[in-house]
C-alpha cells in the first residue's frame, strides 16, 4: 500500500514514535508499504524552526542533515508539489485553514495515497486517511 506522513506524523516518528498509534507503527515497519513525505512538510518544518514553534532534538546535527537522515531511515520516498497538486487543492472545500495540510491533503487525493495523520479536521475530507 501507499502511504504519505502527515508532518507530525513524520516528526513523531523521527524523535517521539511513542506518540505513534500501534497503526501507525505497523504501518512504517511493514517493508511492502511505499511511504512519501510530502516537500510541503520539509517546507513546514523549516519554517517553524525559524520562526521558533519547533525544536529539533538533535541540534548538532542541523536542519538539512536530520531531516535527510530521518528520510533515509524510514524509507521515504519525497513527493515534490506540481501542478496537478495545486489543481486538486483549488477544488478543495475550505474546511482546513492550514495551507500546508490542504497541500498534503491534495497530494493525498491526486497521487491516490492513503495519508497518515492524526488531525480531526483532515478527517472531514473525502480522502483516504488512517491512525
Amino acid at each position: 500500500m501507499r502511504f504519505l506522513l502527515d508532518t507530525h506524523v513524520f516528526l513523531w516518528a523521527c524523535v517521539e514514535p511513542e506518540k505513534l498509534s500501534e497503526t501507525v507503527i505497523e504501518i512504517i515497519e511493514n517493508s511492502q508499504n511505499v511511504l512519501f513525505l510530502s516537500s510541503a512538510s520539509i517546507w513546514e518544518i523549516s519554517i517553524k524552526i525559524s520562526i521558533g514553534k519547533l525544536e529539533i532534538l538533535n541540534k548538532s546535527i542541523g536542519f538539512e542533515t536530520f531531516i535527510k537522515q530521518c528520510i533515509k531511515d524510514l524509507e521515504l520516498i519525497e513527493l515534490p508539489i506540481c501542478k496537478e497538486h495545486i489543481f486538486i487543492l483549488n477544488t478543495l472545500p475550505n474546511i482546513h485553514k492550514d495551507p500546508f495540510d490542504r497541500i498534503l491533503i491534495a497530494q493525498s487525493i491526486s497521487e491516490d495515497l492513503i495519508l497518515i495523520t492524526n488531525d480531526s479536521i483532515i478527517k472531514k475530507y473525502n480522502l483516504k486517511t488512517v491512525w
